[in-house]
């Protein structure tokens, strides 16, 4: 196995997924071997980019593959290609070890539809669900309800898109 330090990042897409009152999509992860407690389960859609796939279009994809939402606008993305690294203790059981980490575009798109297209139950394209309940939350109080190797992440995205929200 390759030593942490040359492992590669996974490219990642992101999406901020906001409604018209300005508040944030967040779902509660069914699980996964990077949770270290009950109060960090929430994150916003994300997933991997498929080899020649554009990053707006596997946004698009994801989000469709974790909420069924198809109903939406592009209203930004960030420029920077944003990066975190996994915790060495579960780098081996990620992504089959593969990864020391995701390097992730992210999207900001504003939500069309009406709140019953949101499916995470049984996402779109019959994927498995990523999600076991989703709320939507106001954008400020995202970094505290991410993992903390993630908040980085969420911070600087929360920076960017913070012109977005409302309230």
């Amino acid at each position: 196995m390759a030593r942490y330090e040359d492992l590669p990042y996974r490219t990642c897409v992101g999406i901020m997924l906001l409604n018209a009152a300005g508040l944030v999509f967040i779902g509660r992860r069914a699980g996964g071997i990077e949770h270290v407690d009950e109060a960090h389960v929430w994150q916003m859609p994300q997933g991997g980019v498929d080899p020649g796939e554009d990053t707006f279009q596997a946004a698009k994809r994801e989000l469709y593959e974790e909420t069924s939402v198809k109903s939406v606008e592009k209203l930004g993305e960030v420029a920077d290609w944003l990066i975190y690294d996994i915790p060495r203790t579960v780098a081996g059981r990620a992504w089959k070890g593969r990864y020391r980490g995701q390097r992730q575009k992210w999207f900001a798109l504003r939500f069309t539809g009406k709140d019953n297209e949101i499916n995470v139950a049984n996402p779109g394209g019959g994927h498995k669900a990523e999600f076991v309940s989703w709320r939507w939350e106001p954008m400020k109080n995202l970094p505290e309800l991410i993992v903390p190797f993630k908040r980085p992440v969420y911070e600087r995205v929360v920076k960017e898109f913070a012109g977005l929200a409302t309230g």
